[in-house]
């Protein structure tokens, strides 16, 4: 999903309670932090990673089913389901 600011926005949870669509900058440094320990206020501006284009192709548009990309060493996989899994 995407608003006309360019933000892009990712739905998490499962299909059997209500979700909200969120930020995908902050569904995705939520993850890495839970995975990692590092603080999300810690990390970079999602685009210092990742390409918006690129993020909102898979999210947004669904153009594409996957990305992965790293941020601090860890890779970082977002599907166009909205899973966020770090290695």
């Amino acid at each position: 999903m995407k608003s006309e600011s360019g933000t892009v926005y990712m739905i998490r949870g499962s299909d059997d309670e209500w979700v909200s669509p969120e930020p995908a900058e902050r569904v995705i440094s939520e993850t890495v932090s839970e995975v990692t320990g590092i603080a999300a206020g810690d990390l970079d501006s999602i685009d210092a990673y990742v390409d918006t284009e690129r993020l909102r192709a898979v999210v947004g548009d669904g153009d594409s089913e996957r990305l992965s990309f790293e941020i601090e060493g860890h890779d970082v996989t977002v599907t166009a389901d909205g899973t966020v899994t770090v290695e």
